[in-house]
């Protein structure tokens, strides 16, 4: 049989990570002297980094603030994430079904493995800088049968690799809205995770 592969988002799908980035821009706009809206930008988790400074910043400026934001996220961010309700139970719920867990992520890969740590999640891979349509490329190279997200991005990319989508509210989407867009499955929080898997692979 197929060894089980399930793939995880991070931000608002295992790890609440908005304190983090609130106090990571607040601190780079008192660096830069900025006015960066660092609430705003926490309360919609999801689209890339540079997507988002492309409305503060001119295109040839984008990439230095993104490093100095990840900089200072590095130091600022991981300390201000904490796990979401059900998240550690769904990651080990894979490990008992002698499964493989992966994280694919729009975040930077080695801010996304602090996060883990200080949360204290261990998976099988890390994979980061992925958003879209490379979140469902990156599921196809691992032969992901289940992707776990909480945008509409999130399921379009677990449908691109043929893989089961789950979208759980723990977002800035809602469950009607994730069900709207082609949800397998919808939870409320990853705490309804564990039983799912266990019909999952029963079936």
């Amino acid at each position: 049989m197929t060894p089980l592969v399930v793939g995880f988002d991070l931000d608002m799908t295992l790890i609440d990570s908005r304190p983090g980035v609130i106090a990571s821009f607040d601190a780079l706009n008192r660096a830069l002297g900025t006015t960066i809206d660092g609430e705003a930008i926490a309360a919609h988790l999801g689209p890339t980094l540079e997507s988002e400074m492309a409305a503060y910043f001119p295109a040839d400026e984008i990439d230095a603030v993104c490093d100095r934001y990840r900089e200072i996220y590095a130091e600022l961010g991981p300390s201000g994430s904490s796990l979401l309700p059900g998240a550690a139970a769904a990651v080990a719920s894979v490990r008992e079904h002698s499964g493989m867990t992966l994280v694919i992520t729009a975040k930077f890969e080695p801010n996304a493995h602090l996060c883990l740590a200080h949360v204290g999640i261990e998976v099988d891979h890390v994979i980061g800088w992925r958003h879209g349509p490379q979140k469902g490329e990156t599921l196809l190279e691992h032969a992901a049968h289940v992707y776990v997200g909480d945008t509409l991005p999130d399921i379009e990319a677990a449908h691109l690799a043929g893989a089961h989508a789950i979208g759980v509210a723990t977002g800035p989407v809602s469950a009607d809205d994730l069900r709207t867009a082609g949800a397998n499955t919808v939870m409320d929080t990853l705490d309804e995770f564990p039983a799912w898997l266990s019909t999952f692979t029963a079936s």
